[in-house]
């Protein structure tokens, strides 16, 4: 038989015959047993009838992550929030136990796998051969990081990007890779930092978002991938949206439209054209930008990635939802509300794994904040409500700006003698002061 193009001229070589049983013995050793806590956790919930959100609620955890966690995608890495979950299902110590258990299996896996990698790597250098044989791996975890950032909590998927990524730049710094295997380098690196310049946008740091962002085009760049460049100046566009500087925003937009052949960039780039035309106040190109992008929608190809790296259709009503409620115009403030409707609704009937929970809970806000815009303060604030109830790791950075934003327009003339709107501006800065 023959191993990477090696002949094994001796049946002593390799014991083929045991090989089955060999490689169960690993998985078993390195802790690569079926999960136990995920489905201990999303039994006892069960038994005890308690949804999602209310596990969320009474523990703190994101109810994405949650259901991740009981799907085994996720980790608790957190021994209080197990014993938040323990105490909230009545579990008597049960599930903390069992995680106890899990992470000294764990532990002791992870020792094991950090030693098998540093021989294999020694192997590698000691017979001059490239370590790039698994990028294929390293895609599809790509891919699935794209996936998950949609339900998970942006500080825990620092780690695993920065993870990937560093594995990455490894290998092209030690050219540990084969000559056609440089461009799927950079664009795994190119891709891991579009993740890690929206975590770092969602935690408040644009000027780091700004970094990722551009190494992100640059990588894309290297690589050969439009689909990248295009993305990578869309996210540059809502960087600079966050920092209010639309002008520069839409350079972006308009640089990375040439670059849009592939999957949904340019819907992505024609809605974040209609965000800097709307915060200009200019709504015949907003609603023009908005409508070019439905259109663009009719005849566009798969993304190929999904998650943060794709533009849904949620996504897409979630942008014109916050294009528009900036305007004054009525027609569009109340096309701003369908739009935000439409998000929200689309993403409740999803699976937790493509829901966007921070953009959802956004949506919220800007179904509040048009509302709000049309003089609706009690509609306004049964919108944002699910909002102010959300646990503190769910609280992005986006989401506390546009709250304070809703407590300013309470704050206007429009609202000077209404006791309501004092009243809710009052709930809403206490929220943003809580934070």
């Amino acid at each position: 038989m023959k191993i990477h193009g090696v002949s094994a001229a001796h049946n002593g070589d390799m014991e083929t015959a045991h090989e089955p049983a060999v490689r169960v013995a690993a998985a078993t050793s390195l802790g690569m047993t079926p999960d136990r806590v995920g489905p201990l956790l999303s039994k006892l919930r069960r038994a005890r009838g308690l949804s999602l959100a209310d596990l969320a609620n009474a523990t703190g955890g994101g109810r994405g992550w949650i259901s991740n966690v009981e799907r085994g995608r996720r980790w608790p890495t957190d021994r209080r929030w197990v014993l938040l979950a323990d105490d909230a299902l009545h579990a008597g110590g049960e599930l903390v136990a069992t995680w106890d258990r899990a992470k000294a299996e764990r532990d002791a896996a992870e020792t094991a796998r950090r030693h098998l990698a540093a021989s294999a790597q020694q192997a590698r250098e000691l017979l001059g051969m490239p370590d790039a044989h698994d990028l294929d791996e390293l895609h599809a975890q790509t891919a699935q990081l794209a996936v998950d950032y949609l339900s998970t909590p942006p500080a825990p998927m620092l780690a695993d990007a920065l993870r990937i990524q560093r594995e990455a730049v490894r290998r092209l710094r030690e050219h540990a890779h084969r000559g056609e295997e440089l461009a799927d380098l950079h664009l795994i690196a190119g891709r891991t930092a579009g993740v890690l310049a929206y975590a770092a946008l969602d935690l408040g740091q644009d000027d780091v978002a700004a970094l990722h962002a551009r190494t992100a085009f640059t990588l894309g760049e290297r690589a050969g991938d439009n689909s990248l460049q295009a993305w990578a100046r869309g996210t540059q566009s809502l960087v600079a949206r966050f920092g209010e500087r639309y002008a520069e925003a839409a350079d972006y937009i308009t640089d990375g439209l040439q670059y849009a052949t592939v999957g949904t960039s340019a819907i992505r780039l024609l809605c974040g054209g209609a965000q800097c035309a709307a915060n200009r106040g200019d709504v015949t190109t907003a609603l023009a930008l908005l409508d070019k992008a439905a259109a663009a929608r009719e005849v566009a190809d798969p993304d190929p990635v999904d998650g943060l790296l794709g533009f849904s259709p949620a996504k897409q009503h979630y942008y014109g939802a916050s294009s528009l409620m900036w305007l004054s115009d009525r027609s569009a403030l109340n096309r701003a509300c369908r739009d935000a409707d439409t998000a929200i609704t689309t993403w409740e009937h999803e699976p937790v794994e493509q829901r966007s929970l921070d953009d959802e809970a956004l949506a919220h806000v800007y179904l509040a904040t048009a509302r709000l815009r049309l003089g609706e303060i009690d509609a306004a604030m049964a919108a944002v409500r699910p909002v102010l109830e959300l646990p503190e790791d769910r609280l992005i950075s986006w989401i506390r700006r546009r709250v304070g934003g809703l407590a300013a327009l309470l704050d206007t003339p429009q609202f000077a003698r209404s006791r309501a709107a004092e009243d809710a501006r009052d709930e809403l800065v206490a929220f943003g002061a809580g934070g």
